[in-house]
Protein backbone atom coordinates (compact mmCIF):
# COMPACT_ATOMS: atom_id res chain seq x y z
CA UNK A 1 0.00 0.00 0.00
CA UNK A 2 1.40 3.40 -0.98
CA UNK A 3 2.19 6.04 1.68
CA UNK A 4 3.08 3.34 4.18
CA UNK A 5 6.35 1.98 5.51
CA UNK A 6 7.44 -1.19 7.26
CA UNK A 7 8.44 -1.24 10.93
CA UNK A 8 9.41 -4.91 11.04
CA UNK A 9 8.46 -8.47 10.15
CA UNK A 10 6.73 -10.97 12.38
CA UNK A 11 6.50 -14.59 11.31
CA UNK A 12 7.05 -13.71 7.65
CA UNK A 13 4.45 -10.90 7.62
CA UNK A 14 5.56 -7.28 7.32
CA UNK A 15 3.90 -4.83 9.70
CA UNK A 16 3.37 -1.52 7.91
CA UNK A 17 2.05 1.83 9.13
CA UNK A 18 0.22 4.24 6.86
CA UNK A 19 1.23 7.88 7.11
CA UNK A 20 -2.35 8.87 7.95
CA UNK A 21 -2.03 6.89 11.19
CA UNK A 22 0.39 9.54 12.48
CA UNK A 23 -2.08 12.24 11.46
CA UNK A 24 -4.65 10.51 13.69
CA UNK A 25 -2.19 10.45 16.60
CA UNK A 26 -1.36 14.13 16.07
CA UNK A 27 -5.06 15.09 16.00
CA UNK A 28 -5.79 13.09 19.18
CA UNK A 29 -2.75 14.55 20.96
CA UNK A 30 -3.73 18.10 19.98
CA UNK A 31 -7.35 17.63 21.08
CA UNK A 32 -6.30 16.16 24.44
CA UNK A 33 -3.65 18.86 24.96
CA UNK A 34 -6.26 21.55 24.39
CA UNK A 35 -8.43 20.06 27.15
CA UNK A 36 -5.91 18.87 29.73
CA UNK A 37 -2.38 19.78 28.73
CA UNK A 38 0.62 17.50 28.20
CA UNK A 39 -0.43 14.73 30.68
CA UNK A 40 -3.81 14.34 28.92
CA UNK A 41 -2.16 14.30 25.49
CA UNK A 42 0.35 11.62 26.55
CA UNK A 43 -2.38 9.49 28.15
CA UNK A 44 -4.60 9.73 25.06
CA UNK A 45 -1.81 8.81 22.66
CA UNK A 46 -0.77 5.89 24.88
CA UNK A 47 -4.37 4.64 24.93
CA UNK A 48 -4.67 4.83 21.14
CA UNK A 49 -1.38 2.96 20.75
CA UNK A 50 -2.70 0.25 23.11
CA UNK A 51 -5.88 -0.04 21.02
CA UNK A 52 -3.89 -0.45 17.83
CA UNK A 53 -1.70 -3.06 19.51
CA UNK A 54 -4.93 -5.00 20.08
CA UNK A 55 -5.86 -4.40 16.42
CA UNK A 56 -2.50 -5.86 15.33
CA UNK A 57 -3.11 -8.93 17.50
CA UNK A 58 -6.60 -9.18 15.95
CA UNK A 59 -5.11 -9.18 12.45
CA UNK A 60 -2.52 -11.78 13.39
CA UNK A 61 -5.36 -13.97 14.63
CA UNK A 62 -6.64 -13.98 11.04
CA UNK A 63 -3.11 -14.43 9.67
CA UNK A 64 -2.16 -17.40 11.84
CA UNK A 65 -5.44 -19.17 11.15
CA UNK A 66 -5.08 -18.57 7.40
CA UNK A 67 -1.54 -19.96 7.54
CA UNK A 68 -2.96 -23.24 8.83
CA UNK A 69 -4.75 -23.55 5.47
CA UNK A 70 -1.64 -22.71 3.43
CA UNK A 71 -2.54 -19.04 2.87
CA UNK A 72 0.33 -16.61 3.37
CA UNK A 73 -0.04 -12.93 4.26
CA UNK A 74 2.73 -10.69 2.85
CA UNK A 75 1.87 -7.71 5.04
CA UNK A 76 -0.61 -6.00 7.34
CA UNK A 77 -1.05 -2.20 7.28
CA UNK A 78 -2.26 -0.02 10.14
CA UNK A 79 -4.71 2.69 9.05
CA UNK A 80 -6.71 5.17 11.12
CA UNK A 81 -9.77 2.94 10.60
CA UNK A 82 -7.95 -0.23 11.74
CA UNK A 83 -5.75 -2.92 10.26
CA UNK A 84 -5.78 -4.37 6.75
CA UNK A 85 -4.15 -7.77 6.21
CA UNK A 86 -3.28 -8.51 2.58
CA UNK A 87 -3.77 -12.26 2.14
CA UNK A 88 -2.74 -14.11 -1.00
CA UNK A 89 -6.28 -15.40 -1.35
CA UNK A 90 -9.54 -15.90 0.50
CA UNK A 91 -10.28 -19.52 1.52
CA UNK A 92 -12.78 -21.05 -0.88
CA UNK A 93 -14.04 -23.69 1.54
CA UNK A 94 -16.77 -22.17 3.73
CA UNK A 95 -15.52 -23.86 6.91
CA UNK A 96 -12.02 -22.47 6.35
CA UNK A 97 -13.30 -18.95 5.67
CA UNK A 98 -15.45 -19.16 8.79
CA UNK A 99 -12.43 -20.17 10.89
CA UNK A 100 -10.25 -17.37 9.46
CA UNK A 101 -12.98 -14.74 9.87
CA UNK A 102 -13.83 -15.64 13.46
CA UNK A 103 -10.19 -15.91 14.58
CA UNK A 104 -9.67 -12.14 14.74
CA UNK A 105 -12.66 -11.28 16.98
CA UNK A 106 -11.82 -14.25 19.21
CA UNK A 107 -8.43 -12.65 19.89
CA UNK A 108 -10.23 -9.52 21.14
CA UNK A 109 -12.49 -11.71 23.30
CA UNK A 110 -9.42 -13.27 24.93
CA UNK A 111 -7.78 -9.86 25.42
CA UNK A 112 -10.96 -8.43 26.99
CA UNK A 113 -11.30 -11.48 29.27
CA UNK A 114 -7.70 -11.16 30.52
CA UNK A 115 -8.08 -7.42 31.08
CA UNK A 116 -11.36 -7.95 32.96
CA UNK A 117 -9.66 -10.45 35.25
CA UNK A 118 -7.06 -7.81 36.07
CA UNK A 119 -9.22 -4.66 36.11
CA UNK A 120 -12.49 -6.05 37.44
CA UNK A 121 -16.02 -5.65 36.09
CA UNK A 122 -16.86 -3.46 33.09
CA UNK A 123 -20.48 -2.30 32.93
CA UNK A 124 -22.46 -2.06 29.71
CA UNK A 125 -22.53 1.75 30.04
CA UNK A 126 -18.75 1.77 29.80
CA UNK A 127 -18.99 0.84 26.11
CA UNK A 128 -20.44 4.28 25.41
CA UNK A 129 -17.97 6.09 27.67
CA UNK A 130 -14.66 4.62 26.54
CA UNK A 131 -13.12 8.10 26.53
CA UNK A 132 -14.14 8.75 30.18
CA UNK A 133 -10.88 9.40 32.08
CA UNK A 134 -12.56 8.32 35.34
CA UNK A 135 -12.38 4.71 34.16
CA UNK A 136 -9.10 2.89 34.68
CA UNK A 137 -6.81 2.40 31.70
CA UNK A 138 -7.32 -1.38 31.69
CA UNK A 139 -11.10 -1.08 32.07
CA UNK A 140 -11.27 1.30 29.10
CA UNK A 141 -9.08 -1.03 27.04
CA UNK A 142 -11.25 -4.03 27.97
CA UNK A 143 -14.38 -2.10 26.98
CA UNK A 144 -12.73 -1.10 23.70
CA UNK A 145 -11.98 -4.74 22.86
CA UNK A 146 -15.59 -5.68 23.57
CA UNK A 147 -16.69 -2.86 21.28
CA UNK A 148 -14.27 -4.09 18.58
CA UNK A 149 -15.84 -7.54 18.74
CA UNK A 150 -19.36 -6.12 18.42
CA UNK A 151 -18.37 -3.76 15.60
CA UNK A 152 -16.42 -6.39 13.66
CA UNK A 153 -19.30 -8.86 13.84
CA UNK A 154 -21.66 -6.52 11.97
CA UNK A 155 -22.77 -8.72 9.02
CA UNK A 156 -21.35 -6.47 6.30
CA UNK A 157 -18.16 -6.53 4.25
CA UNK A 158 -15.35 -5.77 4.98
CA UNK A 159 -16.08 -6.52 8.65
CA UNK A 160 -15.48 -10.04 9.87
CA UNK A 161 -19.22 -10.50 10.38
CA UNK A 162 -19.76 -10.17 6.63
CA UNK A 163 -17.30 -12.98 5.97
CA UNK A 164 -18.84 -15.12 8.71
CA UNK A 165 -22.27 -14.60 7.14
CA UNK A 166 -20.92 -15.41 3.67
CA UNK A 167 -19.27 -18.60 4.95
CA UNK A 168 -22.47 -19.77 6.67
CA UNK A 169 -24.62 -19.01 3.62
CA UNK A 170 -22.09 -20.65 1.28
CA UNK A 171 -22.61 -23.97 3.05
CA UNK A 172 -26.15 -23.96 1.62
CA UNK A 173 -26.17 -21.57 -1.35
CA UNK A 174 -22.69 -21.81 -2.83
CA UNK A 175 -20.01 -19.10 -2.76
CA UNK A 176 -21.35 -16.82 -5.52
CA UNK A 177 -24.96 -16.66 -4.31
CA UNK A 178 -23.79 -16.36 -0.70
CA UNK A 179 -21.52 -13.44 -1.59
CA UNK A 180 -24.33 -11.72 -3.46
CA UNK A 181 -26.70 -12.10 -0.50
CA UNK A 182 -24.09 -10.95 2.04
CA UNK A 183 -23.14 -7.98 -0.16
CA UNK A 184 -26.79 -6.90 -0.52
CA UNK A 185 -27.23 -7.02 3.25
CA UNK A 186 -24.00 -5.06 3.71
CA UNK A 187 -25.15 -2.37 1.30
CA UNK A 188 -28.53 -2.16 3.05
CA UNK A 189 -26.72 -1.64 6.37
CA UNK A 190 -24.54 0.98 4.68
CA UNK A 191 -27.66 2.94 3.69
CA UNK A 192 -28.89 2.65 7.29
CA UNK A 193 -25.57 3.95 8.66
CA UNK A 194 -25.59 6.80 6.16
CA UNK A 195 -29.17 7.76 7.04
CA UNK A 196 -28.42 7.77 10.77
CA UNK A 197 -25.25 9.75 10.15
CA UNK A 198 -27.16 12.42 8.25
CA UNK A 199 -30.03 12.54 10.75
CA UNK A 200 -27.77 12.90 13.79
CA UNK A 201 -25.08 14.92 12.04
CA UNK A 202 -22.41 12.25 12.62
CA UNK A 203 -19.79 12.38 9.82
CA UNK A 204 -18.10 9.21 11.13
CA UNK A 205 -21.25 7.16 10.45
CA UNK A 206 -21.46 8.63 6.94
CA UNK A 207 -17.82 7.70 6.33
CA UNK A 208 -18.42 4.15 7.60
CA UNK A 209 -21.50 3.90 5.37
CA UNK A 210 -19.52 4.84 2.24
CA UNK A 211 -16.69 2.49 3.20
CA UNK A 212 -19.03 -0.46 3.84
CA UNK A 213 -21.02 0.14 0.64
CA UNK A 214 -17.93 0.22 -1.57
CA UNK A 215 -16.37 -2.77 0.18
CA UNK A 216 -19.55 -4.85 -0.23
CA UNK A 217 -19.76 -3.98 -3.93
CA UNK A 218 -16.07 -4.76 -4.41
CA UNK A 219 -16.35 -8.13 -2.66
CA UNK A 220 -19.30 -9.14 -4.83
CA UNK A 221 -17.44 -8.09 -7.99
CA UNK A 222 -14.28 -9.90 -6.91
CA UNK A 223 -16.16 -13.14 -6.31
CA UNK A 224 -17.95 -12.79 -9.64
CA UNK A 225 -14.57 -12.35 -11.34
CA UNK A 226 -13.25 -15.48 -9.68
CA UNK A 227 -16.29 -17.47 -10.79
CA UNK A 228 -16.01 -16.18 -14.35
CA UNK A 229 -12.33 -17.21 -14.42
CA UNK A 230 -13.11 -20.84 -13.69
CA UNK A 231 -12.10 -23.09 -16.57
CA UNK A 232 -9.93 -20.40 -18.19
CA UNK A 233 -6.15 -20.40 -18.46
CA UNK A 234 -3.69 -17.53 -18.19
CA UNK A 235 -3.24 -17.82 -21.96
CA UNK A 236 -6.90 -16.83 -22.43
CA UNK A 237 -6.41 -13.49 -20.67
CA UNK A 238 -2.80 -12.44 -21.34
CA UNK A 239 -1.71 -9.57 -23.54
CA UNK A 240 0.35 -10.77 -26.51
CA UNK A 241 0.98 -7.48 -28.31
CA UNK A 242 3.46 -5.60 -26.14
CA UNK A 243 6.98 -4.22 -26.22
CA UNK A 244 9.72 -5.71 -24.06
CA UNK A 245 12.87 -3.81 -23.08
CA UNK A 246 16.27 -5.55 -23.39
CA UNK A 247 18.34 -5.90 -20.24
CA UNK A 248 21.13 -3.81 -21.80
CA UNK A 249 18.78 -0.91 -22.64
CA UNK A 250 19.27 2.65 -21.41
CA UNK A 251 16.89 5.24 -20.03
CA UNK A 252 16.66 6.78 -23.51
CA UNK A 253 15.53 3.40 -24.91
CA UNK A 254 12.89 3.13 -22.17
CA UNK A 255 11.57 6.62 -22.96
CA UNK A 256 11.36 5.71 -26.67
CA UNK A 257 9.42 2.55 -25.79
CA UNK A 258 7.03 4.56 -23.60
CA UNK A 259 6.32 7.03 -26.42
CA UNK A 260 5.95 4.36 -29.09
CA UNK A 261 2.87 2.68 -27.61
CA UNK A 262 -0.01 3.12 -25.18
CA UNK A 263 1.63 0.47 -22.99
CA UNK A 264 2.33 1.36 -19.34
CA UNK A 265 4.08 -1.82 -18.16
CA UNK A 266 7.30 -3.01 -19.80
CA UNK A 267 8.94 -6.34 -18.98
CA UNK A 268 12.74 -6.32 -19.08
CA UNK A 269 14.16 -9.48 -20.70
CA UNK A 270 17.62 -10.99 -20.98
CA UNK A 271 19.30 -12.24 -24.15
CA UNK A 272 17.25 -15.45 -24.02
CA UNK A 273 13.91 -13.64 -23.81
CA UNK A 274 13.38 -14.49 -20.15
CA UNK A 275 11.88 -11.81 -17.87
CA UNK A 276 14.24 -10.39 -15.25
CA UNK A 277 12.47 -7.19 -14.20
CA UNK A 278 9.61 -4.78 -14.81
CA UNK A 279 9.43 -1.11 -15.70
CA UNK A 280 6.20 0.84 -15.33
CA UNK A 281 5.52 4.33 -16.60
CA UNK A 282 6.02 5.86 -13.14
CA UNK A 283 9.49 4.28 -12.88
CA UNK A 284 10.58 5.79 -16.20
CA UNK A 285 9.25 9.26 -15.38
CA UNK A 286 10.87 9.16 -11.95
CA UNK A 287 14.20 8.05 -13.46
CA UNK A 288 14.18 11.10 -15.74
CA UNK A 289 14.68 13.32 -12.68
CA UNK A 290 17.80 11.60 -11.39
CA UNK A 291 19.47 9.74 -14.30
CA UNK A 292 21.07 10.72 -17.58
CA UNK A 293 20.14 9.34 -21.01
CA UNK A 294 22.63 6.46 -20.94
CA UNK A 295 21.73 5.21 -17.45
CA UNK A 296 21.01 1.44 -17.61
CA UNK A 297 17.46 0.32 -16.89
CA UNK A 298 18.83 -2.14 -14.35
CA UNK A 299 19.27 0.83 -12.01
CA UNK A 300 15.55 1.58 -11.70
CA UNK A 301 13.63 -1.51 -12.83
CA UNK A 302 11.57 -3.52 -10.36
CA UNK A 303 12.86 -6.92 -9.33
CA UNK A 304 11.96 -9.69 -9.03
CA UNK A 305 9.14 -9.79 -11.55
CA UNK A 306 6.17 -12.02 -10.81
CA UNK A 307 5.84 -14.86 -13.33
CA UNK A 308 3.14 -17.38 -14.15
CA UNK A 309 2.95 -20.19 -16.71
CA UNK A 310 0.76 -19.74 -19.76
CA UNK A 311 -1.06 -22.99 -19.04
CA UNK A 312 -1.79 -22.12 -15.39
CA UNK A 313 -5.44 -21.72 -14.34
CA UNK A 314 -6.49 -18.09 -14.49
CA UNK A 315 -8.24 -18.28 -11.11
CA UNK A 316 -4.95 -19.18 -9.41
CA UNK A 317 -3.16 -16.40 -11.29
CA UNK A 318 -5.74 -13.87 -10.08
CA UNK A 319 -4.94 -14.85 -6.51
CA UNK A 320 -1.22 -14.39 -7.24
CA UNK A 321 -1.81 -10.93 -8.76
CA UNK A 322 -3.90 -9.81 -5.78
CA UNK A 323 -1.47 -11.30 -3.27
CA UNK A 324 1.62 -9.69 -4.77
CA UNK A 325 0.01 -6.36 -5.62
CA UNK A 326 1.99 -6.41 -8.88
CA UNK A 327 1.01 -4.04 -11.68
CA UNK A 328 1.86 -6.70 -14.27
CA UNK A 329 2.74 -10.37 -14.22
CA UNK A 330 5.00 -11.97 -16.84
CA UNK A 331 3.54 -14.99 -18.61
CA UNK A 332 6.11 -17.60 -19.64
CA UNK A 333 6.19 -20.86 -21.55
CA UNK A 334 7.65 -24.12 -20.24
CA UNK A 335 11.20 -22.86 -20.93
CA UNK A 336 10.70 -19.64 -19.01
CA UNK A 337 10.57 -17.47 -22.15
CA UNK A 338 8.28 -14.46 -22.03
CA UNK A 339 5.14 -14.95 -24.13
CA UNK A 340 2.65 -12.49 -22.63
CA UNK A 341 1.66 -10.06 -19.89
CA UNK A 342 -1.14 -10.27 -17.37
CA UNK A 343 -2.38 -6.87 -16.17
CA UNK A 344 -5.44 -5.68 -14.23
CA UNK A 345 -6.62 -3.93 -17.40
CA UNK A 346 -6.78 -6.98 -19.65
CA UNK A 347 -8.10 -9.16 -16.83
CA UNK A 348 -10.92 -6.64 -16.39
CA UNK A 349 -11.74 -6.74 -20.10
CA UNK A 350 -11.91 -10.52 -20.09
CA UNK A 351 -14.16 -10.48 -17.03
CA UNK A 352 -16.51 -7.99 -18.71
CA UNK A 353 -16.78 -10.29 -21.72
CA UNK A 354 -17.57 -13.29 -19.51
CA UNK A 355 -20.15 -11.33 -17.54
CA UNK A 356 -21.96 -10.23 -20.71
CA UNK A 357 -21.70 -13.68 -22.32
CA UNK A 358 -20.81 -16.37 -19.75
CA UNK A 359 -21.08 -19.01 -22.49
CA UNK A 360 -18.61 -17.25 -24.81
CA UNK A 361 -15.88 -19.63 -25.96
CA UNK A 362 -12.39 -18.18 -26.19
CA UNK A 363 -10.02 -19.35 -28.92
CA UNK A 364 -6.86 -17.52 -27.92
CA UNK A 365 -5.15 -20.45 -26.17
Amino acid sequence: MSWSFSIGRFGGTALRIHITFFLLLAWIAFSAWDKGGAPAAAASVLFILAIFACVVLHEFGHILMARRFGIETPDVTLLPIGGVARMQRIPEKPAQELAVAIAGPMVNVVIAFVLLLIAGTVHSDDLTHIDDPRLSFLARLAATNIFLVIFNMIPAFPMDGGRVLRALLAMKLGRVRATRAAAMLGQALAFAFGFLGLVYGNPLLVFIAIFVYLAAAGEAQLTAFGEAARGLSVGDAMETRFNAIPLAASLADAVDALLAAAQHEFPVVDAFGKPVGLLVREDILSALKNHDREAPVTGFMRTPIETVRRSAPLAAALDAVRGSGAQAVAVTDADGTLVGLLTPHNIGELMMIKQVRPDWRLRRS
